[in-house]
């Protein structure tokens, strides 16, 4: 693949279209390390705006045409639309456009290991384990990731290095942009059908994505215990490592024993324990991601010592079972969830716990995830004792189809459906009791009513 002139001269101006994003922001504040010009636009005042504006970044708020004009490149993400106003003066002046996911592609050109966990689920998580262990080992990575990730200071790490650590997205086929080295699948579900056509369109997607690592030296590592993830790589002419608990596979956890504060096991690889693994992070499903974040590490040579070291450190990223406080001694966290397998595997856990009652505020996402799944929603959601269901986040759609939170909360027996955050709280200040867990769940606002209910 031929490399890239754009982003190749530091004497360019950079206009960030959205520049608010998490992976947006880390990527403005890459090319502004770099000695670019960059500014960028965002529709709401933010603490990321300040953050930037503090490092020289010119920021702002809203949307305006004679923004973008002066620009060499424009960079926006998929959620901008053509007929966003920048977009269009960048059009008028025949100024190049680049979506978030090319730009991040274009920089990746540059290092000899670029390491991307891609998957439906557990993407944010294997990436920040694979931090942990690449820091405890002195690779001194580069890291794109979508979540505030304390031992970074955020969702990105600049660094002058040959290891790239990036979280690879699926939507809108973002993730083809990508060039991993080390690629790896940690599961494929059904999602995102505002876009895919289906299950088939989605292992094709991902197919591709493998397919991009390179024939020599390459590594494509996948979830052999994930049957859409393995058709994924039927065929593929790479070198696969596989990883998993219930199937054969390279890397597998045996001896694996939970408790209520950490989940411990045996690293095995073709049969030979190479270290035992400490995780203070529940759940099966983050025993599948530490297994995809070791077996990408043994890949690039890390000692299982580095490995279990890093992995022990690792105390979860912002927005994942994130403890907030506590109100009338019931004790409040965050969850990111926003599939039904990623409800069912934190409830799951959580239900574990032994909490007397465990409260799950739900906030759906998007209007065609929750028309496409409301059943498995619903499903998914009944391993919690009390659901509290609260509007739809919109996020980047409209609601063409006329789905509300009442079509998940209508298949869930005693279930609550609140009109707003305030009506939400006003309950949970007068229900919530010592012996409760109070869990918001979705990857919108829903985290506000935590803090909501604290402040009150």
């Amino acid at each position: 693949m031929a490399k890239s002139t754009l982003l190749s001269d530091n004497r360019q101006i950079v206009h960030f279209v959205g520049i608010g994003g998490v992976s947006m922001s880390g990527l403005a504040e890459v090319l502004s390390s770099r000695g670019f010009t960059v500014r960028g636009s965002d529709m709401n005042e933010s603490e990321t705006l300040a953050r930037l504006r503090g490092l020289g970044i010119q920021t702002f708020v809203g949307h305006v045409y004679e923004q973008a004009k002066g620009a060499d490149i424009v960079i926006r993400t998929s959620a901008i639309p053509d007929s966003n106003p920048e977009i269009v003066c960048a059009r008028d002046h025949g100024i190049p456009v680049l979506e978030r996911a090319e730009a991040w592609g274009i920089l990746m050109e540059e290092y000899r290991d670029i390491v991307c966990f891609s998957g439906t689920h557990g993407k944010t998580t294997s990436t920040s384990m694979m931090t942990h262990i690449a820091l405890k080992a002195r690779l001194d990575p580069q890291v794109m990731v979508g979540a505030n990730l304390s031992v970074i200071g955020g969702g990105m790490r600049i660094a002058d290095s040959d290891l790239f650590i990036a979280e690879a997205c699926e939507y809108c086929n973002s993730f083809h942009h990508f060039r991993p080295t080390v690629a790896v699948i940690l599961n494929v579900d059904e999602d995102h059908l505002d876009f895919f056509s289906g299950i088939e369109d989605i292992i094709a997607s991902f197919h591709k994505f493998a397919s991009i690592v390179p024939k020599n030296g390459g590594c494509v590592v996948v979830n052999a215990d994930d049957p859409n993830a393995m058709r994924a790589v039927c065929h593929l002419d790479r070198e696969i490592l596989t990883f998993g608990i219930e199937n054969s596979a390279d890397v597998r956890a045996e001896n694996i024993v939970y408790t209520d504060s950490e989940t411990v096991f045996d690293l095995v690889f073709r049969g030979e324990i190479l270290t035992k693994i400490t995780l203070s992070v529940l759940g099966k499903h983050n025993v599948y991601n530490a297994l995809s974040a070791c077996t990408a590490a043994l890949k690039l040579g890390v000692s299982p010592e580095h490995i279990a070291a890093g992995l022990s450190e690792f105390t979860g990223a912002g927005r994942r079972f994130e403890p907030k406080g506590a109100y009338h001694g019931a004790k409040v966290y965050d969850d990111y969830a926003h599939h039904p397998s990623e409800v069912r595997a934190t409830l799951g856990a959580v239900k574990a716990l032994g909490y007397d009652r465990v409260i799950c505020i739900f906030q759906p996402h998007t209007y065609t995830r929750t028309a496409a799944l409301k059943e498995e929603f619903a499903a998914a959601l009944s391993l919690a004792d009390q659901v509290c269901m609260v509007p739809i986040y919109a996020a980047r759609e409209k609601n063409t189809i006329g789905i509300a939170s009442s079509a998940i909360a209508d298949l869930i027996p005693n279930s609550l459906d609140f009109e707003d955050f305030d009506t939400c709280v006003a309950w949970l200040s007068e229900h919530a009791k010592t012996g409760d867990l109070v869990l918001t769940m979705g990857a919108g606002d829903v985290y506000k009513i935590g803090e909501m209910l604290l402040g009150a």
